[in-house]
């Protein structure tokens, strides 16, 4: 009882936090808005990007742009995670074979992934695959890493007590294995999903003709700074929400594995 209302207060608190951080942006924006010197279309207030933001609810482009957005994010990012995962436990138990791969790794990680737009988009033209490859192509290293390093500084002790059970493959990687790397592959999990929904919104206004990225690019061009704000607002509040629910599953399966949440 004493844990559930902690848990409550914990959540109250946070709740209180993200509304005062929250009305305390919006204080700076409108502070700047009464003292800037530029006309409205260039630098709206809050209250006239709300008022974009209602427009765009209405006519349904928010909502359109929305949807095709998170097609694209979750076909790329979940592919993405368990491609990783996959080849991070088997890399991650043949570290004589790793040692090859990783310096090719460690070559294109650093490698930003809307500098490959170029190239996709002239192999695939302008849609979704472009923005998919780059949402894989930012969350596939750090999964992958994270999941190698994960299996290889797991406790030997692990794998002795497997033996003495007699337990094998498949039932060692998914009862031994997983369970006991799975909080370090979830933090390459969790950092993954922040550059993917940030290079997801930057390859949409490079190789896309619909979805938020591409939506912020129309209101530049068609001088609506008023939507352009908008739909960044609306980008950090799904980004916030995808965070959310990421760790709210994480707990999860921590919780079913016997971990702490």
């Amino acid at each position: 009882m004493i844990s559930e209302n902690g848990d409550t207060m914990k959540k109250l608190l946070s709740v209180k936090n993200a509304v005062v951080s929250t009305a305390i942006l919006i204080g700076i924006w409108e502070i700047a808005y009464l003292l800037s010197d530029y006309s409205d279309a260039l630098f709206p207030s809050p209250y006239q990007s709300l008022l974009a933001l209602i427009e765009m609810i209405q006519d349904g482009s928010l909502i359109e742009n929305i949807g095709t957005s998170m097609y694209r994010f979750f076909t790329g990012y979940v592919t993405s995670v368990i491609t990783a995962v996959i080849l991070g436990l088997i890399l991650g138990r043949l570290p004589s074979v790793f040692k090859y791969i990783n310096p090719a790794v460690q070559l294109l990680r650093p490698i930003s992934p809307t500098a490959w737009m170029p190239f996709i988009v002239l192999l695939f033209g302008i849609g979704d695959i472009p923005a998919i490859i780059i949402i894989f192509i930012a969350a596939f290293f750090p999964v992958l890493l994270s999941t190698v390093s994960a299996v290889g500084s797991i406790d030997p002790i692990y794998f002795k007590v497997a033996k003495n059970f007699g337990i094998k493959q498949p039932q060692l990687t998914w009862k031994v294995i997983l369970p006991a790397a799975f909080p370090q592959i979830a933090n390459g999990i969790h950092l993954a999903i922040g550059t993917s929904w940030i290079f997801l919104v930057a390859g949409e206004m490079v190789g896309a003709q619909s979805g938020l990225g591409y939506q912020i690019i129309d209101a530049r061009n068609n001088i609506r700074a008023d939507i352009l704000l908008a739909t960044i607002v609306v980008i950090g509040v799904i980004g916030i929400i995808l965070d959310g629910l990421l760790k709210f599953a994480e707990n999860k399966i921590m919780k079913s594995w016997g971990g702490q949440s």
